[in-house]
């Protein structure tokens, strides 16, 4: 039987590359989509690819409701992809940024994806080999924001990185709550990739930052977990 997975705002960009590579490795897929018009055509575009194995899934991450109706769809995963994030506003200087702006990066990138993950558990209990995957950012990792050296040291908009931060430390208490089950839980950072999030501007490849995150999410039983990972190996929390 084919493994079954989701990928949070999978109709675009990182998402929608990594639906194709995990399409190309024979799991069935399932991407989740805020905008219904939006989901639809990306499943035309895979669809034109070869691949049918796909289905749309409505889903707003900061909609209560839409994540209830999203799980009581899905009755078998494996592997749960948390690819869904905004970037807010900016500027994001710590000391002028609103509350209001914080609360709305946060909205997506933290709250919703942990009320999404903690609904999906008991589905993804079922599965022998379950999986999730919280797509991170460099940006959220405190020891490169404290180290002058690094090469993004001078980027530092609160919210978004805060949200990343936090989405972190979710990652290493969900799996250290599951260490001694069959679950892999880790944070990847796909990396600067040009994409509609920052206006094209990374210089990372979608199908290089995609097969990163398809690294972690067909991990075996022998597979990491509770670590936060970047091309260059084990990344500083």
């Amino acid at each position: 039987m084919k493994k079954k997975v989701l990928i949070t705002g999978g109709n675009k960009g990182i998402g929608f590359e990594t639906a194709k590579q995990l399409l190309a490795k024979n799991y069935h897929v399932y991407i989740g989509c805020r905008d219904a018009a939006k989901a639809v055509d990306a499943i035309e575009e895979l669809n034109k690819l070869g691949f049918t194995d796909v289905e749309a899934i409505d889903l707003d991450v900061t909609d209560e409701n839409a994540i209830m109706m999203a799980a009581n769809k899905i009755t078998e995963l494996d592997v749960l992809i948390n690819n869904a994030g905004i970037p807010g506003d900016f500027p994001q200087n710590a000391s002028e940024t609103s509350p209001e702006n914080i609360r709305k990066v946060f909205d997506t990138n933290f709250f919703g994806l942990i009320q999404l993950t903690q609904v999906l558990i008991p589905t993804l209990k079922k599965s022998l080999a379950p999986i999730i995957v919280n797509v991170s950012s460099d940006l959220g990792s405190l020891g490169n924001h404290t180290n002058p050296e690094w090469e993004h040291y001078q980027v530092k908009p609160i919210a978004y990185c805060a949200s990343k931060t936090a989405l972190n430390a979710f990652t290493v208490m969900l799996a250290y709550e599951f260490k001694d089950t069959n679950f892999k839980i880790n944070s990847v950072n796909p990396g600067y990739t040009k994409t509609d999030f920052n206006n094209n501007q990374g210089p990372k490849s979608v199908e290089d930052a995609a097969e990163l995150i398809v690294q972690y999410a067909v991990l075996d039983e022998n597979g990491p977990t509770g670590k936060f990972f970047s091309d260059n190996g084990e990344s500083p929390w």
